[in-house]
């Protein structure tokens, strides 16, 4: 892909700088590529009407082209612009959720392009909780389709540092507003299923969805236990969040010291735990990369995007992160974290020697 001139626009998260917004909004007109700040990750937008600028995101990405986007939008007019056949039900159910971390599976409307949904029948829309993505979609009059601004397997950006280090020339607008709010992507079910289908746990919560949407399935793949085979949106088919070096993912917290201090004995070791669970590792050869407290896993989902790159960024050879409890935002932290180990994941100390050379 061919080297771009990219501008950094600093701009302040809740009051955004109305030139830097319209400074991004007029690239996306011309169909250019800008990052900007949700309130899950940064993500990389394009006018989803031109499908040659949503081209540019899987160039810049080095994205599959069979991985859906999402577009994001401002307000309930454009949800009519590029989805249909969506029920009152649905409607007022939005209008409780929206804006939020969200997203839903509709029909498509015709004009949306097939690069956009990977010519499926289905488009995945959110409206996001963000004043600089809402802002900017509607100072660029249109939809933005945008998956994360990161690399393709790599962890999402949580920081606009992330994303400079990704895609700094690759695209035309980094609009830098900080630390995004919960730090992992946002929850996606699909509503042509009845019931509803989660496809991706997220910061909206698979027991706040049941309160709204009622029955919600859950299937293994949301768990973070496999792939789904046909993407309907982002995070479903292919590898996703992961570090370059290994990560083994301890689900029994009760044997989380001892495999560190088994692997430890050959390998150099980073443990990303919680403070709860890091001051149990008495060790200082180990490297201790931490990801918050137990008491607010609001917390952790926040840190663990950046913790996978602090992995990477050590002198470990090896990741040793424990299991959380599947409640709550805990469901999203261990989807990200099963993947981002490619399913590495110990149950019991036998399980180790699965996964790495101990001998």
């Amino acid at each position: 892909m061919q080297q771009v001139q990219t501008r950094v626009l600093k701009v302040d998260p809740l009051y955004p700088d109305k030139q830097a917004i319209e400074i991004a909004a007029e690239v996306i007109k011309k169909g250019g590529l800008v990052v900007f700040p949700t309130e899950t990750v940064y993500g990389l937008g394009a006018d989803t009407f031109n499908p040659e600028a949503c081209t540019k995101i899987f160039k810049a990405k080095n994205r599959p082209m069979d991985n859906p986007l999402i577009v994001h939008i401002h307000s309930f007019d454009q949800l009519f612009e590029v989805a249909q056949d969506i029920s009152d039900e649905i409607l007022n159910k939005l209008k409780i959720v929206w804006p939020g971390p969200l997203t839903l599976i509709l029909k498509k409307r015709p004009e949306v392009p097939k690069e956009v949904t990977a010519g499926l029948d289905t488009v995945a829309v959110r409206m996001p909780a963000h004043p600089v993505a809402l802002e900017l979609i509607k100072t660029s009059q249109t939809p933005i389709a945008a998956p994360s601004a990161n690399l393709a397997t790599k962890p999402s950006p949580t920081l606009a540092e992330h994303v400079i280090e990704d895609l700094y020339g690759k695209v035309d607008v980094i609009l830098d507003a900080g630390r995004t709010f919960f730090g992992v992507e946002s929850t996606i079910i699909d509503v042509t299923k009845n019931p509803p289908v989660l496809l991706r746990p997220g910061p909206f919560s698979v027991e706040e969805l049941k309160e709204i949407f009622g029955e919600i399935v859950v299937p293994d793949e949301a768990r973070g236990l496999g792939y789904f085979k046909v993407a309907l949106a982002p995070g479903m088919k292919y590898k996703h969040y992961a570090p370059s070096k290994k990560l083994i993912v301890v689900e029994d917290r009760s044997i989380y010291r001892e495999v560190i201090d088994i692997v430890s004995k050959k390998y150099k070791v980073a443990a990303l735990g919680t403070d709860e669970m890091l001051k149990e590792i008495e060790s200082t050869d180990v490297i201790k990369i931490r990801l918050g407290s137990d008491k607010n896993l609001y917390e952790v989902s926040k840190n663990l995007f950046d913790a996978f790159r602090q992995l990477d960024y050590s002198k470990a050879d090896i990741g040793i992160i424990h299991g959380f409890p599947e409640r709550g935002i805990g469901l999203a932290i261990m989807n990200r974290t099963r993947k981002a180990s490619g399913f590495s994941i110990v149950r019991n100390l036998d399980d180790v020697k699965k996964y790495i050379e101990l001998s």
